[in-house]
C-alpha cells in the first residue's frame, strides 16, 4: 500500500472552479495588488484574529520584511533556535543581523529558560519558531522580552490556525510570518506568505517595504523590495481559506490516532500534548530508536516518511562562520538523530493510517 506524504493530488482533483476564476482574472489583467489580494488579506486577518494582514511573496519574505520593519539590521543580534527550517536564519542574515541560537525543549521549540543567558547589548529581537504546528511558549517568552525591551517576530510558517488558549499565534509579538507553501494547510499553488500585525505603523511600513518602498504610485518613501503576493495566488487562497479549519481538524484527528496507537511502543517517544493549545500538526513528529533503519523500512513499504530536520542549523556548512560546534545544543542534536515525520495530511484513509501503525509495530517486532 502507498501512503503519500503530499496530499496535493487529492486536494486538487477537480480545480475547475478555481480555473474559471483565473480566466476571469486574466481577462481583467488585475495581476498586481488587486482586489483579490485585498480580499485574501481581509480573510486571513479574520482567520488569525489580527487587525492587519499583509500578503507577501513567501514565508521567508514575511520574516525578512518583519525584521526590516522593526529596523533590525547590521550589528544587531536575533535570538532563535537551531531546530528550524533554513528560512528562519536566512531572513535574519538577509537583513544583516547575526543569528544567536538557543537550544530547544522536548517539544522541539525554543527553551525560554535559556533565552536570557543569550541576550547581549546587541540583541534586538527574538524569533521563536512554532515548529511542526506546535506553538512555542509565548507567554514565558513575552515575559522575558518585556523586561529587556526586545521585539518578538514569530516564525509561524508551519502554524496557520494554531492557538494558545484563545490567541492565534503571530499575535503575541509585533508581527508574525506565515507560509503558503504547497504542503501547508493553506496553500496557494506556489510560494507565498502573509504577515499579521496589530500595529498600525508596522502595517503601513510593511505595505511600503513589500512594494518597492512606494507610498502610492508616484511617492517613494523608503528603500523597498518587490516581495508582493501575486493576485493569482491570492485568488487561489480565497478559494481555499474557508476549508482551512476543516482540513486542520482532520490533521489533528489523524495525529491523535497516531498518538493513541503508537504510545505503547517502547521504542517510540511522543511529545506531551497540552490542553490549552491548538496544535495543528503541519508535521507529525515522533522520536524513534533505530530511526534510520525504521525510515528505510517504512519507505520500502510505500510509506513516505521523512525527517524534519536531520542536521541542525548550527552544524550546517552555511553557518560555519557563526562559530558553533557539535555539542553546543545537545537537545537539538539528540532529537535530530531520532526524529521522524509520518504522513498526517487530511486526506489519509483509515486503512492507510492503520498500515502506518502496523508497519511500525512490525519493524520493532
Amino acid at each position: 500500500m502507498k501512503v503519500p506524504y503530499s496530499y496535493l493530488e487529492e486536494q486538487f482533483k477537480n480545480p475547475n472552479t478555481i480555473l474559471k476564476d483565473l480566466k476571469r482574472l486574466v481577462k481583467r489583467g488585475d495581476f498586481t495588488l488587486g482586489k483579490e489580494v485585498d480580499r485574501f488579506e481581509e480573510q486571513f486577518a479574520n482567520l488569525a484574529n489580527a487587525r492587519y494582514a499583509i500578503g507577501v511573496s513567501s514565508g521567508t519574505a514575511a520574516l525578512y520584511l518583519s525584521l526590516q520593519a522593526c529596523e533590525v539590521g547590521y550589528g544587531d543580534e536575533v535570538i532563535t533556535t537551531p531546530n528550524t527550517f533554513f528560512a528562519t536564519v536566512n531572513a535574519i542574515v538577509g537583513v544583516g543581523a547575526r543569528p544567536v541560537f538557543v537550544d530547544v525543549r522536548d517539544d522541539y521549540n525554543i527553551n525560554p529558560d535559556l533565552i536570557e543567558t543569550a541576550i547581549t547589548p546587541r540583541t534586538k529581537a527574538i524569533m521563536p519558531v512554532h515548529l511542526t504546528g506546535r506553538p512555542a511558549a509565548m507567554n514565558e517568552i513575552m515575559n522575558i522580552v518585556e523586561k529587556h525591551g526586545l521585539y518578538v517576530i514569530e516564525d509561524a510558517a508551519q502554524s496557520i490556525d494554531c492557538y494558545i488558549k484563545e490567541k492565534h499565534v503571530g499575535n503575541f509579538g509585533i508581527a508574525g510570518g506565515f507560509s503558503f507553501h504547497p504542503l501547508k494547510n493553506l496553500n496557494v499553488w506556489g510560494d507565498a506568505g502573509m504577515i499579521i500585525t496589530n500595529d498600525y505603523m508596522i502595517d503601513k511600513t510593511l505595505r511600503e517595504l513589500r512594494n518597492q518602498g512606494l507610498k502610492d504610485r508616484d511617492t517613494w518613501t523608503r528603500y523597498g523590495n518587490n516581495l508582493r503576493i501575486a493576485s493569482l495566488q491570492a485568488l487561489v487562497g480565497n478559494h481555499l481559506i474557508n476549508d482551512t479549519v476543516t482540513l486542520t481538524n482532520q490533521r489533528i484527528t489523524n495525529a491523535f490516532f497516531y498518538d493513541q496507537e503508537l504510545c505503547d511502543i517502547s521504542q517510540i517517544t511522543i511529545p506531551t500534548r497540552l490542553k490549552h493549545v491548538r496544535e495543528v500538526f503541519h508535521i507529525y513528529v515522533i522520536q524513534a530508536e533505530r530511526r534510520d533503519e525504521l525510515l528505510k523500512y517504512l519507505q520500502n513499504a510505500g510509506i513516505e516518511a521523512r525527517v524534519h530536520y536531520p542536521i541542525p542549523l548550527h552544524l550546517q556548512p552555511a553557518a560555519s562562520n557563526l562559530g558553533y560546534k557539535k555539542g553546543d545544543f545537545p537537545v537539538t542534536e539528540q532529537q535530530a538523530e531520532k526524529i521522524i515525520s509520518l504522513p498526517v495530511h487530511p486526506y489519509l484513509r483509515a486503512e492507510q493510517k492503520n498500515y502506518v501503525v502496523e508497519s511500525i509495530r512490525s519493524f520493532y517486532r
